[in-house]
């Protein structure tokens, strides 16, 4: 049994560090004993957000999702102890006394991501954010402090929603050949700019007034990490590491000439240098004890 956990915690490690690579490096500032549950619930995040990517049809990805579902839930679901990021989340579970409704919530917000219905307004992308990224780091931030809930709240909520929109802009191309929406549509509308618009992936002087004003959204949520830093205790700053390429990434999407067919770039070296000089800081003068 002790050897299936192993390889079932190797598995996570292995799809983390090959499906999302910011998450991967963020852990190895964790302590060596912490990763393995980072690992585990990192994997999991990937398993339930890549699943638009492994479907053709919404119907086949709202069985993979109610699979998911009804394992957390300990409800018949098929062989669940066959899969390598289900044992490795559980035994998670079970070691840090996570929220599993939190897991159960963040699957089915996720279900959105299935259809091609618009995100309808600022506030709907924030709940979406907060059930799933935020949610995420505040899990995380659980298993750095040991299975206590510390008080980080309110950073993870705003952790998550600038995280969510660097990844809407960097995904906007791939999104829209497929006819996803992740923008507003009350941000579209009031600039002028319809669904349809997007779709038609031709970056017009209104499209660019919409994207600049997402981007200084994003950056509202990105100064208010900022001004709770300091508040982040050390021990769990890990959880929120992966928040320091943020700006990065949407100064590098800033810069595309065309953004609804460009896919902005930031090197891994370059993201491995962010990360390692955000860890140094947070060590040194940007956590409290």
């Amino acid at each position: 049994m002790l050897a299936e956990l192993e390889s079932a915690y190797a598995h996570c490690e292995s799809l983390l560090r090959e499906a999302d690579k910011d998450r991967y490096l963020a852990t190895l500032f964790a302590p060596a004993d912490k990763r393995p549950h980072l690992h585990a619930l990192y994997a999991f995040v990937t398993e339930i957000s890549c699943v638009r990517d492994k479907v053709r049809e919404p119907m086949p990805g709202e069985i993979r999702m109610q699979w998911w579902m009804d394992a957390l839930d300990s409800r018949p679901c098929g062989d669940s102890k066959g899969n390598p990021v289900f044992c490795a989340v559980k035994d998670t579970i079970a070691r840090f006394d996570l929220p599993v409704t939190t897991l159960i919530n963040m699957v089915d917000a996720r279900i959105f991501d299935l259809y091609d219905d618009p995100m309808p307004t600022m506030r709907d992308l924030v709940g979406y954010s907060g059930e799933t990224c935020s949610a995420v780091m505040q899990l995380a931030a659980i298993i750095l402090n040991d299975g206590e809930q510390p008080c980080t709240a309110d950073i993870a909520g705003h952790a998550g929603v600038a995280c969510t929109m660097a990844r809407v802009l960097w995904n906007l191309p791939k999104h829209a050949s497929r006819g996803q929406l992740f923008i507003p549509l009350d941000i579209l509308s009031a600039h002028g700019v319809c669904r349809e618009d997007i779709i038609a992936r031709e970056t017009t002087p209104e499209i660019r007034q919409v994207l600049k004003a997402f981007h200084d959204a994003a950056d509202d949520h990105v100064e208010a990490v900022g001004c709770y830093a300091d508040q982040i205790p050390c021990k769990v700053a890990p959880a929120f590491l992966q928040t320091a390429l943020v700006r990065h990434y949407l100064a590098a999407h800033r810069k595309l000439n065309d953004p609804l067919n460009e896919q902005a770039c930031l090197s891994q070296w370059r993201r491995q240098w962010i990360l390692w000089r955000a860890a140094r800081c947070a060590n040194t003068v940007g956590c409290s004890s």
